[in-house]
């Protein structure tokens, strides 16, 4: 733990990476700790058609590597490590990792947000039996079978359209009477022959023995219950901050998000949060490349005027 550096990034999705680019181009000593893969959710992603510049058939894990491997060329240090306490209470800053602990001028999270649930009953029980989170993962397991997608956003409608590469049919259920997905994502998903639409609906039930074989609807308008049978359901409701170890160390919103400024600067002085963990309206790649970006530029104008007077 003798080593000091400049600024420890917790997460190595793409603000991690980013913030990790920024910082180690302008000749700083970063650490980016991530406790899975590095490159984060958008490995998951099989298309980012809104990505700018991002060349033709871009997938999230070829964006990631290339974010990893620009990070790594300007010297940025990586380790796996999974981060269970933290001190910021004085100048130096310690990370304290399952494996090691690490010190720093300056930290920047970067930890994310995780699919959430879809709160129904047997999720549990056949998660990874039929019930699923992430499209790009595990559509090949359902080829030419039928499938359904929950929820309406951008997430949903984008994975339901690459679950049609696979799947024989794809039902998306949505509570709502309309899709909140961007409008060219929604004309696709109408125009696509394999997508079909239950509407004001939600899932209560997943039923099956061993795997799954339907699911329990109930419609949030008459309280109808009817019954669905499919192969697979992919949940896309939402996201949860992985803020966990956070509790009691930063300040976070009642939903678990970290409030920051517009220089990403948090509560606590020398540490920052970047990409999908702090409060923001946009959760996308292109902000949390932005978010690290700015908070590596902050870190570094607080490392000169703290550190180096």
């Amino acid at each position: 733990m003798s080593q000091i550096y400049d600024i420890i990034v917790i997460g190595g999705g793409p603000a991690g990476l980013s913030a990790g680019l920024y910082g180690s181009r302008s000749k700083l000593n970063v650490l980016i700790i991530e406790k899975e893969k590095f490159g984060g959710q958008v490995t998951t992603t099989d298309e980012l058609e809104n990505y700018p510049g991002s060349i033709e058939n871009c997938t999230g894990a070829t964006l990631a590597a290339r974010m990893k491997q620009q990070a790594d060329e300007f010297g940025t240090n990586f380790i796996k490590d999974i981060v269970v306490d933290l001190d910021f209470s004085k100048d130096i800053k310690i990370v304290k990792g399952k494996n090691d602990e690490y010190q720093g001028k300056a930290v920047i999270i970067a930890t994310g947000a995780k699919p959430r649930l879809g709160k129904f009953k047997n999720e549990n029980e056949l998660r990874g039996k039929g019930v699923s989170y992430c499209a790009t993962c595990d559509a090949d397991f359902f080829e030419g079978l039928d499938v359904a997608v929950v929820g309406g956003g951008d997430s949903a409608i984008t994975e339901a359209i690459y679950l049609t590469k696979f799947a024989e049919s794809v039902t998306v259920i949505h509570r709502r009477d309309s899709l909140r997905a961007a409008g060219s994502l929604q004309e696709k998903a109408f125009n696509n022959p394999k997508i079909k639409f239950i509407w004001d609906s939600t899932v209560v039930e997943a039923k099956g023995d061993e795997i799954l074989e339907a699911l329990v609807l109930k419609n949030v308008k008459t309280e109808e219950l009817s019954e669905l049978e499919v192969n697979g359901v992919f949940v896309f409701v939402g996201l949860d901050p992985i803020t966990e170890v956070l509790s009691g160390h930063i300040e976070l919103d009642p939903k678990g998000y970290i409030p920051t400024n517009t220089e990403m600067e948090t509560n606590i002085e020398g540490v920052y949060a970047a990409g999908d963990v702090r409060v923001k309206t946009l959760r996308q790649v292109v902000t949390a490349t932005a978010d690290g970006a700015i908070a590596a530029v902050t870190a570094e104008e607080y490392i000169n005027e703290k550190f180096n007077k």
